[in-house]
C-alpha cells in the first residue's frame, strides 16, 4: 500500500507574480514521504532565458523507473492550472520511483518573456509555422539537456499538446510516449472547432463518470453539436479574423486598461471555473491575472501556427503518422476541439504500423478536461503513464 502523501500546494501556493522569488525552497519531506517538490527557474544559456519549473521527484529513485512525466500547459495559461492533478501525479512518481515536472513555456506563465519575432514573410506559411514552433520546442530541448533527462513522457494540453507532438517529430529519440489533452491543431476541417466557447461555457460541476474509449458514434454526436454552435457564431468573427491575421493578441485587451482587464478576467474565471470552491476560483483568477499582465511574448505565436478558427496551418493529422511511440488523445464530451482529428490520427498511426494510438472521451468535461473532471483524468493519466 502506498505511503500517505501530503497534498501539494494548490495554484495559490505556486507564486504567480514576477516579483516573487525565482526559487522556492524545497519542501522538506518526512521520513515516510515518497517525493520532494520544489519550484525553480532553469536557465537556458543565459539569465534572460529561463523556464519556470515545478519538480516532483522521488525520494527513493528506482533504477527501473519509467521516464519522467513532463506536464505542458496550453496557450496563455501556466503550470498552476494543473494544481488538482499534481497530488495524484506525485503519488505516481513516489510509487514508481520516478519524477514529474511541470513547465511554463518560454514566453508564457512565469518563464522568461523574451521578444518573439518571425522573419518569414506572410505568404510563407511553412516558414512561419516552423519559426514559431521552434521558439518553443527548441527551448524545451534546451531544458531537457539542462535537466539531464534522457527520455520523457509528455503530457500536454491544447497548444501544449500540439507542441508536444511537434517536439516528438523533431526529437523522436527523446520521447517515450505522448498524452494529449484536448489537443489543438490536429484536424484539417475548420468547421468543427468553436473557440468562442472557451469564453462562454461554464464548467460542468458533475465530477462523476470516467474515461470511455472513443467510438465513431460518440465522435459524430460531439461534432454535430459543434457544427450547430459554429453556425451561431456572431458576425464579429470577421473582425476577429482580421485582427488574428494582423498578429493581435487577445491579452492585449487585458493589458490595455486596468479597469476592463480585471473585469474581463473575473467574468471568464467565475464562469469557466464555477465548479471550483470560492477560494480556488479567486486564487485561480489572481493567478490568471498575474501571468496575463506580464509582458507579451510567446502569445504572439498563435497567428503563425493556427489560422482563424483555431485550426492548424499545418495540421498534425497529416504529420503524426511518422511517430512510432504510444500516443493517447483525450477529449471532453463537451469539448470545443474537434475529436475527429484525434480519431483520424489514431487511424493514420495504425495504417503506418503504429498500433499504440488510442483515444478517450471524458464525461462531464469541456476543453479543460483536467480541471473539469479531475477524478477521471487523474485515473487516466496514471493508467497511461503505467502503460507499457
Amino acid at each position: 500500500m502506498d505511503a500517505p502523501l501530503d497534498p501539494l500546494p494548490p495554484a495559490r501556493a505556486i507564486p504567480s507574480a514576477f516579483s516573487a522569488s525565482n526559487l522556492s525552497p524545497s519542501s522538506t519531506p518526512d521520513s515516510d514521504s515518497p517525493v520532494i517538490a520544489h519550484s525553480a527557474r532553469v536557465d537556458l544559456g543565459s539569465a534572460k532565458r529561463y523556464l519556470n519549473t515545478l519538480s516532483i521527484t522521488s525520494t527513493s529513485p528506482s533504477p527501473d523507473a519509467p521516464p519522467p512525466a513532463v506536464v505542458l500547459h496550453g496557450y496563455g495559461a501556466g503550470l498552476g492550472f494543473f494544481y488538482q492533478n499534481f497530488p495524484v501525479l506525485a503519488q505516481w512518481a513516489g510509487r514508481r520511483g520516478s519524477s514529474v515536472y511541470a513547465l511554463d513555456w518560454l514566453g508564457m506563465g512565469r518563464s522568461a518573456r523574451i521578444p518573439f519575432t518571425v522573419k518569414a514573410k506572410r505568404d510563407d506559411i511553412a516558414g512561419r509555422v516552423k519559426e514559431a514552433e521552434s521558439f518553443f520546442i527548441d527551448s524545451l530541448e534546451e531544458w531537457r539537456q539542462k535537466m539531464g533527462l534522457d527520455k520523457m513522457t509528455l503530457v500536454g494540453h491544447s497548444l501544449g499538446a500540439y507542441f508536444s507532438v511537434v517536439y516528438a517529430l523533431k526529437y523522436p529519440t527523446r520521447v517515450n510516449k505522448l498524452v494529449l489533452l484536448s489537443p489543438a491543431g490536429v484536424p484539417r476541417d475548420p468547421n468543427y472547432t468553436v473557440p468562442s466557447r472557451e469564453f462562454t461555457d461554464s464548467r460542468d460541476t458533475d465530477n462523476s463518470g470516467s474515461a470511455e474509449a472513443a467510438t465513431q458514434a460518440r465522435v459524430d454526436e460531439i461534432r454535430a453539436e459543434q457544427k450547430v454552435e459554429k453556425r451561431q457564431e456572431s458576425r464579429a468573427r470577421r473582425l476577429m479574423t482580421y485582427l488574428w491575421e494582423e498578429g493581435w493578441s487577445p491579452f492585449q485587451v487585458v493589458r490595455s486598461t486596468l479597469f476592463w482587464g480585471p473585469m474581463l478576467i473575473g467574468k471568464y474565471s467565475s464562469r469557466r471555473f464555477n465548479g471550483l470552491s470560492e477560494e480556488d476560483t479567486r486564487d485561480l483568477h489572481d493567478y490568471i491575472m498575474n501571468i496575463t499582465l506580464a509582458k507579451g511574448s510567446g502569445e504572439y505565436c498563435i497567428s503563425h501556427i493556427l489560422a482563424p478558427g483555431a485550426h492548424a496551418r499545418l495540421p498534425l493529422v497529416d504529420r503524426i503518422s511518422e511517430l512510432k511511440i504510444p500516443i493517447t488523445f483525450v477529449y471532453g464530451d463537451n469539448d470545443w476541439m474537434d475529436p475527429e482529428g484525434g480519431q483520424q490520427s489514431v487511424e493514420n498511426l495504425r495504417q503506418a504500423g503504429n498500433g499504440k494510438g488510442r483515444m478517450y472521451i471524458i464525461s462531464h468535461a469541456g476543453h479543460h478536461v483536467y480541471l473539469d473532471n479531475v477524478k477521471a483524468v487523474n485515473a487516466l493519466l496514471v493508467k497511461e503513464l503505467d502503460r507499457e
